[in-house]
């Protein structure tokens, strides 16, 4: 198995412009109260109180989607991953907005927080417009490479979901060539369709709009763990 740990560092900004007053009150103020624990295992009793199905999103940038999902579902508990502050303040509000009590947040390396989901635990996982890295030397940052992947299929249960987006083709070759190399994910398209078409249950976010106004292509990748 590979070491998930080769990617520890956590590469790029981590805070853009400054925090108005109303958004610096919410990371004050409402931040502490769906936090993610210090410490312990990060499982649907303790965090919200008893069994449910569980599932985590790796970098939820503005939280559009992470909310979306949460609110068509919530009996079921969410874990929301993000370093960068601007981005943990646009989850905070949708979740003062739609008054959602089943997500936690943690503003961080997501691979710190899945490593404390117990094995076997997870309904779904998210990656969703994860930075490409472009360039060549830089293909080891890439979150889809096999360490963070085997850890992502240990925390999935069998027949749970990896999903997966991106609008940079480069990504998208790269992403094929390494999930066709492992023996624990079944691609679910049947079609090319299948992956250029978003499912209903896929909320838009702002950056794959953003995506399309550019003329990009969007590809929607789901994964059943084996």
């Amino acid at each position: 198995m590979n070491d998930p740990t080769t990617i520890r560092r956590l590469y790029g900004r981590r805070q853009g412009h400054k925090l108005r007053h109303g958004q610096a009150a919410l990371v004050e103020e409402l931040l502490p109260r769906v936090a993610i624990p210090d410490n312990g295992p990060l499982d649907a009793a303790t965090l919200f109180g008893g069994d449910r199905p569980m599932e985590f999103e790796i970098g939820f940038g503005a939280g559009e989607h992470l909310a979306a999902q949460a609110a068509a579902r919530p009996g079921t508990g969410f874990i929301g991953c993000e370093p960068f502050l601007n981005g943990v303040v646009g989850a905070l509000s949708h979740i003062r907005d739609g008054r959602l009590d089943n997500v936690r947040l943690y503003m961080g390396d997501a691979l710190q927080a899945l490593e404390r989901v117990p094995d076997a635990n997870l309904d779904r996982l998210y990656l969703l417009h994860p930075d490409p890295w472009r360039k060549a030397r830089h293909a080891k940052r890439r979150m889809v490479n096999h360490g963070p992947l085997d850890l992502i299929a240990a925390k999935l249960k069998p027949g749970g979901e990896f999903r997966l987006g991106t609008d940079d083709p480069t990504y998208c070759r790269w992403s094929m060539m390494v999930m066709t190399a492992r023996r624990d994910f079944d691609w679910l398209a049947g079609s090319a369709q299948d992956f250029l078409t978003r499912p209903d249950d896929w909320p838009e976010t702002r950056y794959e709009r953003k995506a399309r106004r550019q003329g990009h292509e969007v590809w929607y990748m789901t994964y059943r763990r084996r």
